[in-house]
């Protein structure tokens, strides 16, 4: 009875650690949208203080760092070389490297490592802005890869492909969106994830001319009742998809009312609560309700504003909505009906590309300069801290186990309690 006690004890105590010590599996995290129910999270650090190591990096990225259990991976570029890492999450220290193939192309901000990998637990994958995309075990086994371009035709945007994958049980879901330098269509495809192999092809055409069909987006995961449907923003639309077959069911336009040839879309949609967010260039971001079906450009429009953002995601806790913009203005919403809660808040001066993750009662914003802002979750504006890296940062954080991950140019850092 005593042994019997003392297992059923430390099966709860490990459920316990286990729930605490999130995982962040995708580039937005174990919820798909930047939230994290980690606590306990630190709020102040600078190069040394509270920082439990860092790993040094060899370049830019706009790769978030994902993370499961006592593992981390990050798409990295060095020279001419892309390549995955793993990293053990409790030294800091490098475990495996291997080789994604050659071809790197710096594009202003842009490089061929920017696609965030994503993992399941037992296996990571990961996807380059050259096309290649392979899946290896936790031990740094190759189990499969693929070259998209060499089997759909080269990608043509304008600034270089930057998707992340979507991983959504047994499938990978991929999008390619572009057009600038291309007239191939558009397209979405599932991949098992277990081989490697195309499941499903489908166009996605829209009447977006020039830069306006790129999207640097990706897919988004809606489930309401017992639907569960693929979510693409791109070519001045929204759309969803039955991830069985492709098939698009649903449609919104107006992400482009004035025609603008270039408004491409870098800001992925976000889903909280059965609402479909859904950011283009700056105006107008559009607030969808589940449910519809053909063109529910108007039928199922909850709100919309014309404060987005252009680069960073915005993030919901489902009351508040929280958006950032690229000079660091920052608004809240009402989540459900788009009422300003506040607005044109300016956090530190700087040029903002990582998105905001919300935790543990705060939005945590890094900018360009490598400076995260801690600002207070709810209706009042209120700034906690201000936290100095100084190196440049596209990528934004991951948060697991207590500590806030972010990767600058020179370092990937952990920051916590040590």
């Amino acid at each position: 009875m005593r042994k019997r006690t003392v297992g059923v004890l430390a099966l709860v105590l490990f459920s316990f650690v286990m729930v605490q010590a999130e995982n962040w599996p995708q580039w937005r995290g174990p919820g798909l949208n930047g939230v994290s129910n980690e606590k306990n999270l630190p709020v102040k650090w600078t190069t040394e203080e509270n920082v439990v190591w860092k790993v040094a990096m060899p370049g830019f990225s706009g790769s978030t760092p994902i993370i499961w259990r006592d593992r981390i991976f990050l798409n990295v570029a060095e020279g001419d070389n892309l390549e995955i890492w793993c990293v053990d999450k409790s030294k800091g220290e490098v475990l495996w490297k291997k080789p994604l193939g050659a071809g790197n192309v710096k594009m202003r901000k842009q490089n061929m490592s920017s696609p965030s990998p994503v993992t399941d637990g037992r296996t990571v994958y990961v996807m380059t802005g050259t096309g290649i995309l392979k899946g290896f075990d936790f031990n740094g086994k190759e189990l499969w890869t693929r070259d998209i371009q060499k089997d759909y035709g080269n990608f043509g945007l304008n600034w270089g492909y930057a998707s992340s994958p979507l991983l959504f049980e047994d499938s990978l879901y991929v999008q390619v969106l572009h057009g600038m330098k291309t007239d191939d269509p558009s397209y979405v495809m599932r991949i098992n994830k277990k081989t490697g192999k195309t499941l499903w092809k489908v166009d996605r055409p829209t009447s977006a001319i020039r830069e306006s069909p790129d999207s640097y987006t990706t897919p988004g995961l809606l489930r309401y009742g017992k639907a569960t449907e693929i979510v693409i923003t791109g070519g001045d639309c929204v759309t969803g998809h039955d991830p069985e077959t492709g098939k698009e069911l649903w449609r919104a336009n107006g992400l482009n009312p004035d025609k603008n040839e270039f408004y491409r879309i870098v800001a992925s949609p976000i889903i909280f609560n059965e609402i479909i967010y859904a950011p283009t260039r700056v105006k107008p971001l559009l607030a969808l309700k589940a449910g519809g079906r053909g063109d529910v450009t108007s039928s199922h429009l909850l709100w919309s504003t014309v404060n987005g953002p252009d680069v960073p995601t915005p993030v919901t806790d489902g009351k508040y909505f929280y958006i950032v913009n690229d000079r660091g203005i920052m608004w809240c919403l009402d989540a459900k009906t788009g009422a300003e809660v506040y607005g044109q808040q300016r956090i530190k001066t700087g040029t903002y590309s990582a998105s905001p993750v919300l935790a543990d009662g705060k939005v945590y914003v890094t900018n360009e300069d490598g400076l995260t802002t801690v600002v207070a979750a709810g209706p009042k504006f209120e700034v906690l801290a201000e936290n100095p890296l100084n190196d440049y940062v596209l990528s934004s954080p991951a948060i697991s186990d207590g500590r806030i991950y972010i990767r600058t140019t020179g370092h990937l850092y952990a920051i916590g309690k040590k």
